[in-house]
């Protein structure tokens, strides 16, 4: 929800991280891949019972993440493998970062399970309603170069949930149920969208015209 407002953004205080990128030599590839290794930091320290320097970690990680694309389309590197990639690591980073609550908060396993299982549901639903989308030519909410469907969870409040779980560890046992239940809501809230956006028009073809076809269809494979 809150990524396309920071997105908008993004793009105006980037200049000093995409002059320095070039300065080094980097690709936007080496971007993603060096945002993906500071979240592995990030998850390192929480597994190792240090939630600050995890969360400071992510945030920095997330920085990367969140200039890859920038830097890509300012420097006309942008490509359909930095899209993909962009969304592995994204994924693998969010996983790893769960993995290592689990390692630190063990009693809490129930939640942790939801939460990669809710998130695989997550990622497909996006991923299929983006590319359903764009099959249906209807008008992109970004430029990303992988279009993913709108969402309530994304990017931004995983990024705030993590925080919240790692600043406020005695609080768990109510913000982990919470932040699984929004990835719950997220799913069904897609797929209500998905429905409507692109389920059948309910005016080309009646009950009757239907049982027809079906009836027609049967008859020629009798034949």
């Amino acid at each position: 929800m809150i990524d396309d407002a920071v997105r908008d953004f993004v793009p105006r205080l980037a200049g000093p991280l995409i002059r320095l990128y070039t300065r080094w030599g980097w690709t936007p590839d080496h971007v993603t891949v060096s945002g993906f290794l500071l979240a592995l930091a990030a998850a390192a320290a929480v597994a190792l019972q240090h939630p600050w320097v995890g969360a400071a970690l992510w945030w920095v990680s997330r920085i990367a993440d969140g200039t890859d694309g920038v830097y890509a389309r300012a420097s006309g590197q942008a490509s359909d493998f930095g899209a993909y990639l962009d969304i592995l690591l994204d994924m693998a980073a969010y996983g790893a970062m769960v993995l290592a609550c689990a390692i630190a908060w063990p009693g809490l396993q129930a939640q942790w399970t939801l939460m990669l299982f809710f998130y695989v549901l997550c990622i497909a639903s996006a991923l299929a309603l983006g590319h359903l989308e764009s099959k249906r030519a209807l008008a992109p909410r970004d430029d990303r170069g992988l279009r993913l469907g709108a969402g309530l969870a994304e990017g931004g409040e995983t990024g705030i949930a993590y925080t919240v779980f790692l600043l406020f560890p005695n609080l768990l046992p109510i913000t982990t149920w919470l932040w699984v239940a929004i990835l719950a809501t997220t799913v069904v809230a897609r797929t209500v969208l998905a429905r409507r956006l692109l389920g059948p028009d309910p005016g080309c073809q009646d009950a009757e015209s239907v049982g027809k076809t079906l009836q027609e269809g049967s008859e020629s494979r009798e034949v």
